[in-house]
């Protein structure tokens, strides 16, 4: 089961999308054309494949986990495109915190 929100890793692209929900996922992404290298990361860490399911959106759990560490890179390198934030000041605890400071 997906741990929401989670976030939305575009191969090639240093954003990242916050998705705070199935829905919000579907109609965020909808029109999007996806890679096979992009994936969605819930808040426990969990990687998923984007993948076409009975003409729906669907995520499929891969057999990928993201550290808590490995997500802050992720958001260090969304953050530099953006030039906003100090890099060396991102820091979190958790997975979860780290997809929820996106909102902001």
């Amino acid at each position: 089961m997906i741990s929401w929100p989670c976030m939305l890793k575009l191969d090639g692209d240093d954003e990242l999308i916050y998705l705070d929900s199935l829905p919000d996922f579907n109609s965020q992404c909808n029109d999007f054309i996806f890679s096979d290298d992009d994936y969605v990361v819930d808040s426990l860490g969990y990687c998923y494949l984007i993948e076409l399911i009975s003409g729906k959106l669907g995520l499929t759990k891969v057999d990928k986990t993201l550290s808590t560490d490995e997500v802050i890179q992720l958001i260090r390198a969304h953050e530099f495109n953006k030039a906003s934030v100090c890099l060396t000041k991102i820091h979190f605890f958790t997975v979860s915190e780290a997809i929820s400071s996106l909102t902001n």
